[in-house]
């Protein structure tokens, strides 16, 4: 602590992050403890409760959701040839952490014979999924039986509970927990004396293995950004409201000589945000559920793709396309429009 406390007073009152340990303990369990400073009264409680919120309530994750199979009677049933019963199973498939880009759903199987054991690694999967660990144990054949499951794969955020009521096609609903981030922690220490008092934010991010913790604290604020950027507006767009309550159109980041500058250093499209430009709301949040979050991920669509999302419109693209020639000097492929 005494080392820390003397980098800090010498230090100007540019705030910087600094990683002080980094571990991994296990393919599941990642740990990371960061400090930000130099932070005025009151303002490490202020970050530090977002930042946690954020951390736990704000980053996607991947799950798999349900399970089908034939051979499968009943969720408290036991099957001949396997160890264990179809209720353990469907724990052990809850318990299995993956990683993925994936918007939406998508399905994956099983198809193994035994004798034998079944873990992760036996997940036949898309390319776009990966499995963390593929030593995670899933069931036990003791008997020369074929097994096959059915497998949904889901990616989204939170808690998500899962009645039996909504699969009717003898599939099992698997309760999901999203959140890659499994625990998330933040301490305020002070140096200083009198009206020169000053704080450190100290913050221990735990993650399931599918990020990292200094990924997930990006993620994090950056998400956090995301639900700043409706406050930028000004009184003036914010009179216009009346017209069209449902088509707010964000604030433009007055970035466009500064981004002049970037075409010309070659900067990468993946360095540039899509909050940069002058998307509608509409736009913005089809773009945004797509995972598409910078130029680089937006010019790797076709319109075909774009399309896809739901309740995006023909004009939608050519607004896109418009800006992205305007601010952006970027010609898309024209095999892809």
């Amino acid at each position: 602590m005494t080392m820390v406390q003397k980098k800090v007073r010498v230090s100007t009152r540019t705030l910087e992050w600094k990683c002080v340990e980094s571990r991994a303990d296990s393919k599941r369990l990642y740990y990371g403890r960061f400090i930000l400073s130099p932070l005025m009264k009151g303002q490490a409680d202020t970050i530090g409760l977002a930042m946690r919120r954020a951390l736990l309530g704000e980053i996607e994750g991947t799950c798999i959701t349900s399970a089908k199979s034939e051979k499968i009677p009943h969720e408290y049933s036991t099957i001949v040839g396997i160890q264990e019963s179809v209720h353990e199973i469907l724990m052990n498939l809850k318990e299995i952490v993956l990683k993925s880009n994936l918007y939406g759903t998508c399905d994956a199987s099983i198809c193994v014979r035994g004798p034998g054991h079944v873990t992760a690694q036996d997940i036949i999967s898309p390319p776009y999924v990966e499995i963390i660990d593929n030593t995670q144990h899933i069931v036990s054949l003791t008997e020369p039986i074929d097994l096959c499951i059915g497998l949904q794969i889901e990616r989204n955020r939170g808690y998500l509970i899962k009645t039996p009521s909504q699969f009717q096609d003898g599939s099992y609903p698997i309760d999901a927990v999203f959140m890659p981030v499994r625990n998330a922690h933040y301490s305020i220490h002070y140096y200083g004396n009198g009206n020169e008092k000053e704080e450190i934010l100290f913050l221990e991010i735990w993650t399931n293995g599918s990020l990292t913790p200094k990924e997930a604290l990006h993620e994090a604020s950056r998400n956090l950004i995301d639900l700043f950027i409706p406050f930028l507006h000004t009184e003036e767009e914010n009179l216009h409201l009346e017209d069209n309550q449902h088509m707010v159109p964000l604030t433009p980041f007055t970035f466009h000589d500064k981004l002049a500058k970037l075409r010309k250093k070659k900067i990468a499209l993946k360095s540039i945000f899509i909050d940069q430009s002058e998307l509608s709301p509409k736009i913005y949040n089809c773009l945004k559920r797509s995972n598409i979050h910078t130029l680089l991920d937006l010019v790797n669509n076709s319109q075909e793709d774009l399309m896809k999302m739901e309740h995006f419109r023909i004009e939608d693209v050519k607004q896109i396309w418009s800006i992205l020639e305007k601010h952006f000097a970027i010609d898309l492929p024209k095999n892809q429009f």
